[in-house]
């Protein structure tokens, strides 16, 4: 099931529920200004989740856009790696790993390793396997010690 939701849809969303969403909003901005714990996050997450399942998204359309957002930022990092290759520094820790960083980009692995620690912009993004792109960046890196 692929549902697009252009700008139309979203326009007349609004206009049909506007008083729900303002409400919505009056409660979020009162949990956030008045409760000061941790709960404060929980009550703030119910009402978001409670407006996006009233907007008709279901759990399969978020982990859609989850999984796009997570590969717009992969794209993005990787995009990073290429652009600022020529900029890429290289440290030996001294215990058998390496860090490659790049204005936004660093990556940290063990020497030999198959896999690297990618941040991107100070963001963890889990660990990848190297591929033609992160060893052309670390050969880069390397080569410029």
């Amino acid at each position: 099931m692929d549902i697009q939701y252009d700008w139309t849809t979203w326009s007349q969303f609004f206009k049909e529920n506007w008083i729900v969403l303002a409400v919505a909003l009056v409660i979020l901005l009162a949990v956030i200004g008045i409760v000061k714990t941790v709960a404060k996050w929980a009550l703030v997450a119910v009402i978001v989740i409670g407006i996006v399942v009233y907007s008709g998204y279901n759990l399969q359309d978020l982990k859609d856009l989850g999984t796009k957002v997570t590969d717009s930022v992969k794209e993005q990092a990787v995009n990073a790696m290429i652009g600022e290759a020529q900029d890429a520094t290289y440290t030996n820790n001294g215990d058998g790993t390496y860090t490659v960083k790049t204005k936004n980009v660093e990556l940290t692995g063990k020497i030999g390793g198959s896999e690297v620690a990618v941040s991107y912009r100070g963001t963890s993004l889990g660990t990848w396997k190297i591929d033609q792109t992160i060893r052309g960046l670390i050969d880069r890196a390397k080569n410029d010690v």
